[in-house]
């Protein structure tokens, strides 16, 4: 095994070209240094391969919960390296794109027709330089090449062919050139208005949070976003506030398509909802009701309004962060692990649910002192506070299925929205 504490202490310092090896599965892997995660060591690095018997479930956790930094999503460097990338993948286009492959999942250790075809389809799409000896063989260089895809592609980069990584293998060439050209113009929309100083991007097709600064990842967070049903808006404004523990009013569409049916659901069974998970009805002159007074199945639930004061059924947690915006959504803590919170939480209206948003708050208030241990005591006291920003920040929520970075790596994501029109290829993993 690994010394668990000596990754999370090498990548905590950040040093530029500390190697640190996550069960051999990121082999090299440099911490947080740009693209460099990419990058998993020379070919016959003798790093040990993966196997379905030592796979550790618990990478795929820290990896998805806590994302590399690389580089920025909004950039004016990566205009340039997108229009590259534009070019290279007409010449693939061009030269007849690569074949799909079949659905048989394969790891290293495996041999057969399906693994030469593998490592056909890698070559073309340029994350695998080398042949190897035996072309029908899963060897060590063509899991470093899965891995790059993986990464490339928003997987967790385990090296194994499963389903979901096959299905981005399958994306058509063609697809994928399309989605360049229109990451390519959705770069050039907002990425010129970056530059120097702080902001904040949510990219939403990949579910991620980036605090940039003077062109910098300072910090990436794992996001949840909107379902497709209840898209998370593409908008550009300003963080102003940060409210601490706060009250949680829920928007129209979780009273109509979440709250209202659950409560006619809890009523034929003679439960209440409101009293289940503490939430407090008002009608339209500021009154507080009853809530066994309100029958659900008639019209009058649709007439109220509701909020739910903090505590650990608040599907905000303890902070939520404001910015003007029409479409009334907003950024948010990670809720209890509660059935109502799972269910109820506003990411799931379009709102962005933030990993590790500690971090986050502290990053957004350091220029007025406020530190994460405070943050830390608001949030284990629940004491509740309001905390305007003397500078807001910029904040955008862009929707970028394909770009490339300024080291040259080509970057795809799946197209949650269907709004590259693709089709659902693009959409499947």
């Amino acid at each position: 095994m690994f010394d668990r504490k000596a990754i999370k202490s090498a990548v905590a310092r950040g040093v530029a070209g500390a190697t640190i090896t996550v069960l051999t599965m990121v082999t090299g892997a440099y911490a947080y240094e740009g693209n460099s995660w990419l990058k998993f060591g020379p070919s016959g690095d003798g790093g040990a391969s993966y196997s379905a018997s030592t796979y550790d479930r618990e990478f795929v956790r820290e990896w998805e919960a806590n994302p590399p930094r690389g580089y920025p999503t909004l950039s004016a460097a990566n205009i340039e390296a997108t229009k590259a990338a534009v070019k290279r993948y007409e010449d693939i286009v061009k030269a007849g794109g690569w074949k799909p492959l079949g659905s048989t999942e394969l790891q290293p250790g495996t041999s057969g027709a399906a693994v030469a075809e593998l490592r056909e389809r890698l070559k073309v799409s340029g994350d695998l330089k080398d042949d190897g000896y035996y072309p029908d063989s899963f060897d060590s260089g063509l899991e470093r090449a899965v891995k790059r895809f993986q990464a490339s592609n928003g997987l967790t980069p385990t090296g194994v062919v499963d389903k979901r990584t096959l299905a981005a293998l399958n994306v058509p060439a063609p697809s994928r050139l399309k989605q360049l050209k229109q990451g390519l113009e959705r770069l050039r929309q907002y990425a010129s208005g970056t530059g120097k100083g702080k902001y904040v991007v949510v990219n939403i097709p990949a579910a991620q949070v980036e605090a940039v600064e003077n062109g910098r990842v300072m910090s990436r967070h794992t996001g949840v976003v909107g379902k497709p049903d209840r898209k998370t808006p593409l908008l550009k404004s300003a963080i102003h506030e940060l409210n601490f523990n706060p009250v949680w009013r829920l928007p129209p569409t979780v009273i109509t398509k979440d709250l209202i049916p659950k409560g006619q659901q809890m009523q034929k069974a003679g439960k209440n909802v409101l009293v289940k998970f503490g939430i407090d009805a008002y009608d339209g002159g500021g009154k507080k009701l009853d809530p066994e007074k309100i029958n659900w199945a008639g019209s009058m639930p649709h007439g109220l309004s509701y909020s739910q004061q903090p505590g650990k059924e608040n599907p905000l947690g303890f902070l939520k962060i404001n910015f003007h915006n029409e479409h009334s959504v907003y950024m948010h803590d990670t809720p209890s692990d509660t059935l109502f919170g799972r269910n109820f939480r506003a990411a799931s209206s379009g709102c962005i649910r933030v990993q590790n948003i500690e971090s986050l708050a502290a990053w957004l208030l350091e220029d007025q002192g406020v530190t994460k241990e405070q943050i830390e005591t608001l949030k284990q006291k629940r004491e509740r506070k309001d905390v305007k920003l003397k500078r807001p920040i910029p904040l955008y929520f862009v929707y970028i299925t394909a770009w490339a970075t300024e080291d040259g790596i080509v970057q795809f994501r799946r197209d949650l929205y269907l709004k590259d029109g693709v089709g659902e290829t693009a959409s499947a993993y």
